[in-house]
């Protein structure tokens, strides 16, 4: 029978599959099929053709969130014996994410709105379709900020990774690596805003890595059945 500590590390495996599947279908598969960069009248009609995907997409991130928090807290429990401070400080920052995630899903809502004839109603089509492009752009830039966060808190997770002794060093440094990759994404891209594909390609590769191999080991290996957390129930 596993001990708690392991028990801890596949539930954390669990969340953080789930939190991977949720945000890689609201952030990545939904805008794919609706979004059309620079053309508001086509991405009004997606919406409306797909109105049912446009909502679920909102759905999938507001749920991708509200898994972080579980999840984070029960790397908490996981790492709290390895060094409490960073533990508290990974913590952090995923509260301070998850917010400004909360914040872009309601452009996201308000656009919807616009189309259905909720808001705006007396303007003219043309103009309540660039609105819409202006929410789903807000809803884009307020997610690119949270990225700042989802790059930051891989740093203190590396290196309680790194640390524990019960998670191989070589995922800690590529979670750390991976969070440096998401704030040199963000930070590049404000400054360099034409090549914000390239260094997406660049970076994008590293947290995709590092991620994938932490909910792998806790998914399949958890950690050594030897190992004891203190006050874990």
């Amino acid at each position: 029978m596993p001990d708690t500590k392991q028990k801890i590390a596949r539930k954390a495996g669990i969340l953080y599959l789930l939190l991977a599947i949720t945000s890689a279908y609201g952030l990545m598969y939904v805008s794919s099929q609706v979004y059309v960069p620079n053309d508001a009248a086509a991405t009004s009609q997606n919406m409306m053709a797909h109105e049912f995907l446009f909502r679920s997409g909102i759905v999938s991130n507001l749920i991708s969130q509200t898994v972080f928090i579980f999840l984070v807290l029960t790397l908490y429990r996981l790492f709290e014996g390895v060094s409490k401070h960073l533990a508290i400080i990974m913590v952090a920052l995923v509260i301070v994410s998850v917010p400004i995630v909360f914040v872009s899903e309601a452009f996201a809502i308000a656009s919807l709105m616009i189309l259905k004839g909720e808001m705006m109603t007396t303007l003219p089509p043309e103009q309540q379709q660039e609105w819409v492009m202006l929410f789903l752009r807000l809803n884009s830039r307020t997610t690119f900020v949270a990225i700042v966060f989802w790059g930051l808190w891989l740093i203190p997770f590396g290196q309680l990774a790194y640390r524990s002794g019960f998670i191989p060093k070589v995922i800690g440094i590529l979670l750390i690596l991976g969070g440096v990759a998401y704030v040199i994404q963000v930070i590049a891209t404000i400054l360099f805003p034409d090549y914000r594909s390239i260094v997406s390609k660049l970076t994008g590769l590293f947290p995709t890595v590092a991620e994938l191999s932490a909910i792998l080991w806790l998914l399949i290996k958890g950690v050594k059945s030897t190992s004891e957390v203190p006050n874990a129930s």
